[in-house]
């Protein structure tokens, strides 16, 4: 394929558009919200949750300064320069992943790094956070739920929120993958614009019938836990909390 069939709808370039290779990944969109851990064999185990995010130098200096570059070196249009979060010339953005439970005896609460709630992953509420990134590390923020204990979970919220700084999250570029225990792993890209918002609802995981289900949700809102709380009928009361300095 020449370099200008890419550049134009309806030629070679759409053979790209499938999604991912070998099957390896399941994107959740709108048109395909949901997905059973249960048929396709990972109801059991440890579910692996993975928050990662990174910025684009484009997104904070505009194209100007790479227009000229692209016309002598057209191939670096497919390969713009990623730099991490926490690069002092970019917006500096923190991105907390967390999870609202509710168990079966009725107990609920919050698996977050602000107020250092990283729970439990063999006893209640068999959800832990194994750190709190705060510069967008190649790594980034990991959950695991012990699937083990499925009978004991009725709901789980997943979202992230952004930690006392710019809102940004139409620049950070976020991701949350889920890697089951069997089969494909899950991707959501956070990638609506929501300019101001500070949090977002990126996925639940519930029983429905006899099945274990995520549901994708990407709903982005302009507070913060409270109000995820509100949105979902959790019932918590919340007070702000801070961190200690890196």
């Amino acid at each position: 394929m020449g370099f200008w069939d890419g550049l134009f709808p309806g030629r070679a370039w759409a053979q790209f558009d499938s999604g991912s290779a070998a099957g390896n990944t399941i994107d959740l969109t709108k048109r395909r919200p949901t997905v059973s851990l249960t048929k396709q064999g990972a109801a059991t185990g440890n579910l692996r949750v993975n928050l990662s995010w990174r910025m684009r130098t484009s997104d904070i200096e505009g194209r100007s300064r790479q227009s000229g570059q692209l016309l002598r070196h057209p191939s670096k249009l497919f390969k713009p320069e990623v730099v991490q979060a926490h690069t002092q010339s970019m917006v500096n953005v923190d991105l907390d992943l967390g999870c609202l439970y509710e168990l079966s005896d009725g107990s609920k609460g919050v698996v977050q790094p602000l107020g250092s709630f990283f729970g439990s992953l063999n006893a209640p509420p068999y959800v832990n956070l194994s750190g709190d990134d705060r510069f967008g590390g190649s790594s980034g923020e990991t959950i695991f739920v012990n699937l083990d204990h499925r009978d004991e979970i009725k709901r789980l919220l997943f979202f992230v929120y952004i930690y006392d700084q710019t809102p940004a999250f139409d620049r950070t570029h976020a991701k949350v993958t889920l890697y089951p225990s069997n089969g494909p792993r899950i991707e959501i890209e956070l990638d609506e614009r929501a300019p101001q918002a500070r949090s977002c609802a990126v996925f639940t995981v519930e029983k429905v019938k006899d099945e274990l289900v995520v549901r994708r949700e990407v709903k982005f809102v302009y507070g913060f836990q409270a109000e995820l709380d509100r949105l979902y009928g959790w019932g918590l009361q919340w007070g702000r909390g801070y961190k200690t300095k890196a």
